[in-house]
C-alpha cells in the first residue's frame, strides 16, 4: 500500500511538472517598462504574450515576433536582438529571462551583449535572380511591389536590419502628393504644373521635378488600391492617416503587407556590400547575412539604401560640424554604398546638403514641435536664439547650452492646434502643468527666470514643456540618378543595369518622393528585363 502511495505521489509530482504554467517577467525597453507572459511546460518554453509596454508601435510591432520566434526556437532568452530594436529587444530578452527565473531556472544579467555564439565566416553559393532591390525603406518597398506589378517575377529584396520600412515608419506627415481624395475633399485641385512651378529647385533637374510631379498626381490612388488610406490632408499638400493618425505608419504597413502578399523574397539581416560590375554594366550585388557571404546574381540592381545621417565619419568629411549633432535618423543610415560609389567612378552630388529637424526630444529622438508660438529656454530659463536663425545656427545654439539641450515651452492655443503635441503630451514625454510656478518646479528652471521668457505665451494655464535637441534627419545628396532613376557616372552616361531611389541619391525629395522614385525605379528595371 505504502509503495502505491509513493507511486501515485511521484506521478502526480511528474504530471505537475508537465502541466502548463505561466510567469510574468519585467524588462525595460526603449521606452519604459515592459512586461512578458511566459508560458511553459516543464522545462519547455511554450508561449510568449507581449502583455504590456511604453515602446514605439511601429518598432514592438516588429520585432517583438521576431524575438518571440527565435526564444522559442533556441528555448532561451539568449538569442540575438533584433537589429533596429535593440533597447526593446533587451527589455524583452531580461523580462523573459525574469520570468524564467520564477521558474526556477536561472540565465543571469542579460546584456546588450548577450547573443548566440558568432556563426563561422561562410562563403555560399551564389543566388541568380532578375532584379535585387537594396535597402528595405519606403523607397525599396515601393519598387519591389511596382516591379511586380509590371511583370517581373524573380525579385529579392535586401534590408540590413531585421526590421523593414527604415524611417518612414515613424513619420507624421506625408507631404507633397497632389491629387488626392483627402484634397479633393477639402476642394483642392492641384496639378502636375502647379507642383512643377512650386518644386522647382536647383538640386533636381526639371525632368526629375516633372516625374516627381506625374508620381505625386497618381500615388494617393495606388496607395488606396494597396488599403493604405491618407485621408486627413492640410497645408496644401501634406497628408495625414486621419487627423490623429500619423501617415507612415499607415503606409509602411501597408507597403510591408503588399510585399507580403505578392511573395517577393524578403531577407532581412542582409547587408549590401558590393556592386558586381562585369563590363561596364551592374549584373549584381555582394551581400553578407551574420557571418554568411554570398553574391546574388541579377539583371538589374536598384539601390535604396538611404542616406548617412548616422555616420559621423561622412558628416564631418562631406558637411564638417554637423558629426556633434544628434540624429533623428535610424541606426542603419550609414551611407554604406559612398565609398562603392566614389571607387566606381558614379557621380555624386550635394553631399554637404543636409536636412536638419528643428526639435527631437532627449532622450527618446522622437520629432516633436509645432507652429511657431513656442518659446524656447535653456536650463537656466532664458532665451537665447537670434531672430530667424537658419537650421543650423539654431541647432548650434542649443548644443552650444547647458547639457546643450533646451526646453520647448508652449500654452494650451498651441497645444489645441497639433496633435503631434497631444500624442506627447499623452505619452508622457511633454510634461504638463498648471502653471509656470509648476512648470518651473518640474523642469527644475528657475521660476523668475522663466516667468520672464514666457510672459507673452497666454496668461492662464495649463503650459507644457520638453527637453529637446535639434538633429541631422536627412542628408539631401548622394548618387545622381535621372528622371527614369537611372545612376549617372562621373562622365554623366547612364550606368547600365542600376538604378537607385530615395535618400541614397541626391534629391529634393523627401518621404513621398522616396516612394515615388521608388515606384519608378521598380518600374524602370522591370522594363529593362523586357
Amino acid at each position: 500500500m505504502k509503495k502505491k502511495v509513493l507511486f501515485l505521489m511521484a506521478v502526480s509530482t511528474l504530471l505537475m511538472a508537465q502541466s502548463e504554467k505561466e510567469f510574468i517577467g519585467k524588462g525595460n525597453g526603449y521606452g519604459g517598462e515592459l512586461k512578458v507572459n511566459v508560458k511553459t511546460k516543464g522545462e519547455k518554453i511554450l508561449d510568449l504574450e507581449l502583455v504590456s509596454h511604453k515602446e514605439t508601435s511601429p518598432v514592438v510591432k516588429r520585432a517583438f515576433p521576431i524575438l518571440k520566434e527565435r526564444i522559442l526556437k533556441e528555448q532561451t532568452p539568449i538569442v540575438d536582438s533584433v537589429s533596429g530594436a535593440s533597447y526593446t529587444s533587451l527589455g524583452v530578452k531580461r523580462a523573459v529571462a525574469q520570468a524564467l527565473k520564477s521558474a526556477g531556472k536561472d540565465y543571469g544579467t542579460i546584456t546588450m551583449k548577450t547573443n548566440l555564439p558568432e556563426q563561422p565566416i561562410a562563403y555560399l553559393e551564389a543566388v541568380n535572380t532578375d532584379i535585387v532591390i537594396v535597402g528595405g525603406g519606403p523607397a525599396g518597398l515601393a519598387a519591389a511591389i511596382s516591379a511586380k506589378e509590371a511583370g517581373a517575377n524573380n525579385i529579392i529584396l535586401i534590408e540590413k536590419l531585421d526590421i523593414l520600412s527604415g524611417n518612414g515608419k515613424f513619420d507624421m506627415n506625408f507631404f507633397d502628393m497632389i491629387n488626392s481624395e483627402a484634397q479633393k475633399a477639402n476642394g483642392t485641385f492641384d496639378t502636375v504644373e502647379s507642383f512643377i512651378k512650386d518644386k522647382a529647385n536647383k538640386m533636381d533637374t526639371i525632368e526629375r521635378t516633372k516625374a516627381q510631379a506625374e508620381g505625386a498626381f497618381v500615388l494617393d490612388k495606388w496607395l488606396r488600391g494597396m488599403g493604405i488610406e491618407l485621408n486627413h490632408n492640410y497645408g496644401l499638400r501634406n497628408h495625414m492617416a486621419e487627423k490623429n493618425a500619423y501617415a507612415g505608419e499607415e503606409i509602411q504597413d501597408g507597403l510591408e503587407k503588399k510585399v507580403k502578399e505578392l511573395g517577393i523574397d524578403v531577407r532581412t539581416g542582409t547587408k549590401g556590400l558590393d556592386l558586381i560590375i562585369k563590363n561596364g554594366e551592374v549584373v549584381g550585388i555582394k551581400v553578407q547575412n551574420k557571418n554568411n557571404f554570398y553574391d546574388i546574381n541579377a539583371k538589374a540592381v536598384v539601390l535604396a539604401t538611404g542616406g548617412f545621417s548616422h555616420n559621423k565619419d561622412l558628416l564631418a568629411k562631406y558637411a564638417s560640424g554637423s558629426e556633434t549633432l544628434a540624429t533623428s535618423n535610424q541606426m542603419s543610415a550609414t551611407g554604406d554604398f559612398i565609398p562603392v560609389f566614389e571607387k566606381n567612378n558614379l557621380k555624386m552630388e550635394n553631399l554637404d546638403v543636409l536636412s536638419i529637424f528643428s526639435f527631437i526630444l532627449v532622450p527618446s529622438r522622437d520629432l516633436t514641435g509645432g507652429g511657431n508660438d513656442y518659446v524656447l529656454v535653456n536650463q537656466e530659463g532664458k532665451t537665447f536664439l537670434k531672430d530667424k536663425p537658419t537650421s543650423m545656427e539654431r541647432a548650434k545654439s542649443i548644443e552650444a547650452q547647458t547639457g546643450s539641450y533646451a526646453y520647448y515651452i508652449y500654452d494650451q492655443n498651441l497645444y489645441e492646434s497639433f496633435y503631434r503635441l497631444q500624442k506627447h503630451t499623452d505619452l508622457e514625454l511633454h510634461t504638463k502643468a498648471d502653471t509656470i510656478d509648476e512648470l518651473s518646479k518640474k523642469l527644475n528652471i528657475p521660476l523668475e527666470s522663466l516667468k520672464a521668457s514666457t510672459e507673452n505665451l497666454k496668461k492662464e494655464g495649463p503650459y507644457y514643456g520638453a527637453k529637446v535637441q535639434s538633429a541631422v534627419h536627412m542628408t539631401k545628396g548622394g548618387v545622381v540618378a535621372d528622371e527614369k532613376t537611372r545612376v549617372l557616372d562621373n562622365d554623366g552616361a547612364v550606368v547600365k543595369g542600376l538604378y537607385a531611389a530615395g535618400e541614397v541619391t541626391s534629391t529634393s525629395a523627401a518621404y513621398s518622393g522616396a516612394v515615388v522614385f521608388g515606384r519608378l525605379a521598380g518600374e524602370e528595371a522591370a522594363e529593362s528585363l523586357k
